[in-house]
């Protein structure tokens, strides 16, 4: 009776063990491939400029998710530039006129960043591999309007380089659904600089 007894526990703690594995495993390879790590190419998407916005604040959590990221015809973003091996560059565009402080420009230009490296993971782009070899050299530049930010966004486009703005959540400074920073590229120098290269260092 009492090597019954003991065995009974430890068939529950082998099948408790077994479950919380699976739970884990299970989430490593969903994470895994909704970012991309098995190279479907059926997953790819982009930030179009009329999406409704991101959900994004300067929590941990609120950084933007797939679900809000919408399927695109413009997924020509960010090609044409293999042959290239000239150096990469993101450029981070901040609006001033929001008032944020630096700790909000900081998780703002945070959800560009990840937006973009994102948004060339899916298109399985050449450009990402080249920016990481340099350096991921990152600049950040100033404007003062939500104008200003939309016109930038449609002239990166228009020469084929990543553009996505992000829009903040409300819950702390702003007003929700604001533009907050454009993220451009990362793409040659010479690509960029004809969209940023006239605006100041912020």
């Amino acid at each position: 009776m009492e090597s019954r007894a003991t065995e009974i526990p430890s068939v529950w703690a082998v099948a408790f063990g077994a479950s919380v594995v699976a739970g884990l495993a299970g989430y490593f390879l969903g994470t895994a491939s909704s970012i991309g790590v098995f190279g479907n190419s059926s997953q790819k998407r982009v930030v179009s400029s009329s999406e409704k916005g991101h959900d994004n604040s300067d929590s941990d959590d609120a950084n933007a998710s797939d679900s809000e990221l919408e399927d695109s015809e413009d997924d020509q973003e960010v090609n044409g530039f293999e042959d290239s091996t000239e150096e990469c560059k993101l450029v981070l565009v901040v609006r001033t006129d929001l008032g944020m402080t630096k700790g909000k420009i900081a998780a703002q230009c945070s959800h560009a960043t990840l937006a973009c490296y994102k948004t060339l993971l899916r298109q399985q782009s050449p450009i990402l591999k080249r920016w990481e070899g340099y350096g991921q050299a990152k600049v950040a530049v100033q404007v003062k309007s939500e104008e200003e930010l939309m016109i930038l966004q449609a002239q990166a486009i228009s020469l084929g380089i990543c553009g996505q703005i992000i829009h903040d959540a409300g819950r702390t400074q702003i007003a929700s659904g604001s533009a907050t920073v454009l993220g451009v590229g990362p793409a040659p120098k010479s690509m960029v600089d004809q969209v940023t290269g006239h605006l100041k260092l912020l």
